[in-house]
């Protein structure tokens, strides 16, 4: 990706984060962060208070990891860059062109569009909060898999940004997939708290306000989702507290950064992560890349999936140029 950005032209840097343990209790996981990172080739330098200060002075931790090569990019700009490449390489990119239904034959798919059908030999499909339901049909429902939405909603750090230098996060609770609210330094220089992990109420629900009855109450239906609520009914509890009591989210704040005032808080915009949930109510945590017929379907793409997009793409080419 990196590589990409200079080629192209896109701001980037690459500034390092630490992951903080805040109490005793937490260095083990620490230390098993540590130890997973190595197996995977990932730089992870482990810490103490002091070192800790010295690259984030207002961080408030005993101990963390400090992963020098991690960076900040500009990623409405690359993908501005990978429209304006794919373009110039002839191909059309249709905005404003809902798909309705994929449609398998034996030699095609037929994509049909608010903008008439579309067909092709092979289709991929990443539509991330639809991609269960938009499969070839005949299809089976994600392959066992279903798309559940969680709203993740931002504050910008606007009265005190200088109080963090790059990227703090929380050690992740290794039972979800989610990392937890964290400070981000964008390229731009502003800072986001967040994102806080709150079921939405309809699979665009970038606000408590849209809501959808009939998808709710699909989603209520289906077994994995009861299996899911059954599960991690008390986080689910949390992250709605935290969604609707700025001094709870301020909590989660000030547990990394602690000079953090409510007052510096100024509430953001929000996204919706497509988090795909197996049958037995568990939350897929790896990428998910499924084949039916001729389409080849991303049915989850966790973080860090922006950054991966390129290696991602080279995966799904592979499986989409064999179908041909």
């Amino acid at each position: 990706m990196d590589t990409f950005c200079e080629d192209n032209g896109v701001a980037f840097e690459i500034c390092g984060k630490v992951i903080v343990a805040c109490e005793d209790s937490e260095r083990p996981r620490l230390v098993g962060l540590a130890e997973r990172a190595r197996e995977n080739g990932v730089r992870a330098l482990f810490v103490g208070p002091e070192q800790l200060r010295e690259l984030e002075p207002h961080a408030s931790g005993i101990a963390a990891l400090h992963v020098p090569e991690a960076g900040i990019v500009d990623f409405p700009a690359v993908c501005r860059a990978l429209a304006d490449l794919v373009e110039r390489a002839g191909v059309e990119i249709r905005m404003s062109c809902e798909v309705k239904e994929l449609v398998g034959t034996p030699s095609a798919v037929v994509a049909e569009s608010t903008r008439g059908p579309i067909e092709a030999r092979v289709v991929v499909n990443c539509a991330g909060l639809q991609s269960d339901r938009l499969m070839t049909r005949p299809r089976r429902r994600g392959q066992g898999v279903m798309i559940v939405p969680f709203r993740g909603e931002y504050y910008e750090l606007a009265g005190k940004p200088d109080l963090v230098r790059n990227l703090i996060y929380p050690l992740p609770d290794q039972r979800m997939p989610f990392l937890g609210v964290h400070l981000t330094r964008s390229i731009d220089g502003s800072v986001l708290a967040g994102p806080n992990a709150v079921l939405a109420l309809a699979r665009e629900g970038y606000a408590w306000s849209d809501v959808d009855p009939r998808e709710l109450w699909e989603l209520v239906a289906f077994p994995h989702f009861r299996r899911l609520a059954a599960r991690h009914w008390q986080t689910g509890l949390h992250e709605v507290v935290r969604s609707l009591s700025k001094r709870a989210f301020l909590g989660s704040v000030q547990r990394l950064v602690p000079e953090v005032h409510g007052s510096d808080l100024v509430r953001a915009h929000s996204g919706v992560r497509a988090q795909a949930v197996r049958a037995d109510g568990t939350l897929v945590d790896d990428f998910v890349i499924a084949m039916t017929g001729r389409n080849v379907t991303v049915l989850s793409a966790p973080s860090p999936a922006a950054t991966a997009s390129l290696v991602i793409g080279e995966q799904i080419a592979s499986r989409a140029t064999a179908l041909l």
